[in-house]
C-alpha cells in the first residue's frame, strides 16, 4: 500500500502499552507516544490461528474455493493469519484439499486473512483416539509427507508418537522444518517425553483427544504440563474448563489459543460437514451424532474475550491469541506491533468489541461478519 494510515489509542507493543498513534502502510512504520492519548480504543496485534478447519459454511476438505471463503470469514473476526487445517482422510482427499489450499498460500485474496500454510491434523494419529476425526488413521511415512508438502507447504503436523516408526518420522519432519505436535494419542507420559526429545515441539488442542493425567500414570497431558514450552488450547469454555486452562497457563510458558473452527463458525445452528463427518451446531457447540465435540464455532475475538473473562489481563490474553502462535512458527514480523512488522492490526473498544481489522494494511469490511 502506498499511503500511510494512522490509528490512535492504547497500543500494545512488545514492551508494553503505549498511548499514542500507530502509523502504517502494509507494514508498521512508527508508534509514537502522545501526552493526551485516546483511551477509547485498544490497538492490538492481529490474531494468529494455527488450527482452522472451516467457517462460513465451508470446510478445508471441500477443496474448490473453500479456503478463500474461510480466510475471508475469519478476517472479519480479527484473524489476520492462519493455517488451513486438514482432517484425517484418504490420500486422494488430502491431495485435492492441498491443491486447493496452495493458491491461497501463494497469494492472499483481498479481504482475507493471510494463509501461512497447512496444519496437517492426521492421518498419522492413533485410530483409538480419533475424537471427531474420520476413521482413516494410519502410520506415516516420510515419502508421503514429502509428497503432500510438495503440493502445499506443511508448517505444522499432528502425530501420535506411540505408533510404530513415528519417533523416527518426528525426527525427519523436524529436519524438514515442520513443527511437529503431539495429538490424537493414547501415548504414555514416557512416550510423550521421548517425542519431545526427538523434535516434537507442541501439543494439539491440549487435554482433548489425548491420554489423561493421573498421579500414577501422568499420560500425554502430564508430559505436556511437565515439559512443553508451546501448546495449543481451545478456549471456547466447552472443550476445556477454565480451571484447566489456568493450570495449563501456569505450566506451559507459551500456551497459545486456537479456534479449531469448523464450517459452522459464523453460521446459524444447523447441519454442516467436517471432512467426511456430518456435524451439528447447537447451543454454541459442534458435535457428532453421538454427542462428541467436533471442533468449535469459536472465533478469535471471542477467544480473547473468554480469556479476559476467566481472569487474564488484556496484554496476556493478546499474546496468547497472536504473539505466541507467531513465535511458534518462527514468524517475528507477525503477532506483534512494532516498526517493520506486518500491519496486522485489530482495534477494540473498551468492551473488547471488534471495531476494525487490518490485514497487511488492508482494512477489512466487517459489515457481513
Amino acid at each position: 500500500m502506498s499511503s500511510y494510515q494512522q490509528l490512535a489509542g492504547q497500543i500494545l507493543t512488545p514492551s508494553g502499552w503505549v498511548g499514542g498513534t500507530l502509523d502504517f502502510d502494509d507494514k508498521v512504520r512508527a508508534i509514537t507516544a502522545a501526552a493526551s492519548a485516546d483511551d477509547a480504543y485498544y490497538i492490538l496485534p492481529g490474531f494468529v490461528d494455527l488450527h482452522v478447519h472451516g467457517a462460513g459454511g465451508k470446510d478445508t476438505m471441500e477443496a474448490g474455493d473453500a479456503v478463500e471463503v474461510i480466510a475471508r470469514k475469519h478476517a472479519r473476526y480479527g484473524t489476520t493469519s492462519m493455517l488451513a487445517t486438514t482432517m484425517t482422510a484418504p490420500l486422494a482427499d488430502l491431495e485435492a484439499a492441498l491443491q486447493a489450499i496452495k493458491p491461497s498460500v501463494l497469494q492472499r485474496s483481498s479481504g482475507a486473512a493471510r494463509v501461512l500454510g497447512v496444519h496437517l491434523e492426521g492421518p498419522y494419529i492413533n485410530p483409538g483416539k480419533l475424537g471427531a476425526q474420520p476413521d482413516f488413521a494410519h502410520t506415516g511415512t516420510l515419502d508421503q509427507v514429502r509428497h503432500l508438502d510438495a503440493i502445499a507447504p506443511i508448517k505444522l503436523i499432528t502425530v501420535a508418537p506411540e505408533m510404530e516408526g513415528h519417533l523416527q518420522l518426528v525426527r525427519e519432519m523436524t529436519a524438514m522444518g515442520m513443527q511437529v505436535q503431539i495429538g490424537h494419542t493414547l501415548g504414555t507420559y514416557e512416550e510423550g517425553v521421548a517425542a519431545l526429545e526427538n523434535g516434537a515441539t507442541g501439543f494439539t488442542h491440549l487435554y482433548n483427544a489425548m491420554s489423561r493425567m493421573d498421579h500414577r500414570a501422568p499420560g500425554m497431558v502430564g508430559a505436556a504440563l511437565a515439559h512443553a514450552r508451546y501448546s495449543e488450547i481451545i478456549p471456547d469454555l466447552l472443550h476445556v474448563h477454565p480451571g484447566a486452562i489456568r493450570a495449563a497457563m501456569r505450566a506451559i510458558p507459551h500456551l497459545y489459543c486456537v479456534t479449531d473452527s469448523t464450517a459452522a463458525s459464523g453460521m446459524p445452528d444447523g447441519q454442516y460437514m467436517l471432512g467426511r463427518q456430518v456435524v451439528h451446531k447447537c447451543l454454541g457447540g459442534v458435535r457428532l451424532e453421538d454427542g462428541t465435540l467436533a471442533g468449535s464455532t469459536l472465533t478469535m475475538d471471542q477467544a480473547l474475550r473468554n480469556l479476559v473473562s476467566i481472569g487474564l489481563d488484556l496484554a496476556d490474553a493478546s499474546r496468547r491469541v497472536s504473539t505466541y502462535a507467531a513465535d511458534y512458527l518462527g514468524l517475528h514480523d507477525r503477532g506483534r506491533l512494532q516498526a517493520g512488522s506486518h500491519a496486522d492490526i485489530v482495534v477494540l473498544d473498551r468492551q473488547l468489541k471488534l471495531i476494525a481489522v487490518y490485514v497487511e494494511g488492508e482494512k477489512i469490511d466487517l459489515a457481513n461478519a
